[in-house]
């Protein structure tokens, strides 16, 4: 009975998708194509965005870090979710569950960070064109990139040290495809009220503060816009506004659906497909997104092919 407390306590079961088992391998394949797709896809955007003259601007050099924090992104679920429903071996130690959670804690904050970032890019660019190379210039392009990645660390530290801290003396299963906090805090015994408080807390800070930050952005932007005299220039304008645009809906549409709704209307099968959509959904379609109506992108991507 002790031996059986104490591999509870270091130890996990992720469940995943062991619901459907006869599914496994089909899952497998297709899970294993949208990470190929999503890391040649964001290393093409990275690639371009490093090596073609035409784009050494502010917005492709956000749109590459970007592009790279996207298959960080995906790297810290899908390697360990495939290994899930390719050996059938659910477990994963306490140590490499808070790892990745702390992991997808920092890199979830940080495409917060960097979305906001683009927004304001896109803000300066339409509203103080003028003005554009002086304010974005390269140092301050870096700063804003390295403030992004780093400014969640010390909460993050602080969120993933309070959900390890609790005890998990019920179960040890995680009904989830990764190590999230709802799931942990499903599981965890005792009252758990300031641990879901402190979550709350840290979301309204970042999520919520950098969504206004792209809010106050847009309303400058389509402000701007709309006072230009051409439908042309107007419609170029928003042009280079709409891929930044899909992908905050998608990121925040997913988000907001996951963790928003009702507490009624949660179930965990539910949960979990929502999941993929701003863990692997998202980030395999933003590589589309941002070259189907980009001239620029799609030419560098030819050049780069062709050699």
């Amino acid at each position: 009975m002790a031996g059986e407390n104490y591999t509870r306590m270091v130890e996990f079961i992720l469940i995943g998708f062991s619901d459907v088992p006869k599914l496994q391998g089909f899952l497998f394949t297709i899970f294993l194509i949208m990470y190929v797709n999503i890391l040649i896809g964001n290393g093409l955007i990275i690639a371009i965005t490093k090596t073609d003259p035409a784009l050494q601007t502010p917005m492709y050099f956000f749109l590459g870090n970007f592009s790279f924090l996207e298959i960080c992104y995906t790297s810290v679920i899908l390697p360990k979710l495939l290994t899930n429903l390719w050996s059938h071996n659910k477990n994963i130690t306490l140590l490499a569950c808070a790892v990745q959670l702390f992991s997808f804690l920092i890199l979830a904050t940080t495409e917060c960070f960097l979305l906001s970032v683009m927004a304001y890019d896109r803000y300066v660019a339409i509203c103080k064109p003028l003005n554009y190379p002086v304010i974005m210039n390269h140092k301050f392009c870096v700063q804003l990139v390295v403030a992004s990645w780093i400014s969640g660390i010390p909460v993050q530290i602080g969120q993933t040290y309070r959900i390890f801290s609790l005890s998990f003396c019920g179960s040890n299963i995680i009904n989830h495809l990764f190590c999230d906090i709802p799931p942990l805090l499903k599981i965890a015994c005792g009252d758990t009220s300031m641990t879901e408080l402190s979550v709350y807390i840290v979301a309204v800070l970042f999520a919520m503060v950098s969504f206004v930050l792209i809010i106050w952005s847009y309303i400058k932007i389509i402000t701007q816009i709309l006072k230009l005299p051409s439908a042309t220039g107007r419609y170029k304008a928003f042009s280079t506004c709409f891929s930044h645009v899909t992908v905050v809906s998608l990121f925040y549409g997913s988000i907001g659906i996951m963790y928003l709704r009702p507490k009624a209307s949660h179930s965990e099968a539910t949960d979990k497909v929502l999941s993929l959509f701003y863990t692997i959904v998202t980030p395999m379609f933003n590589p589309l997104i941002y070259s189907l109506r980009n001239k620029e992108v799609i030419a560098a991507l030819r050049k780069l092919l062709l050699k």
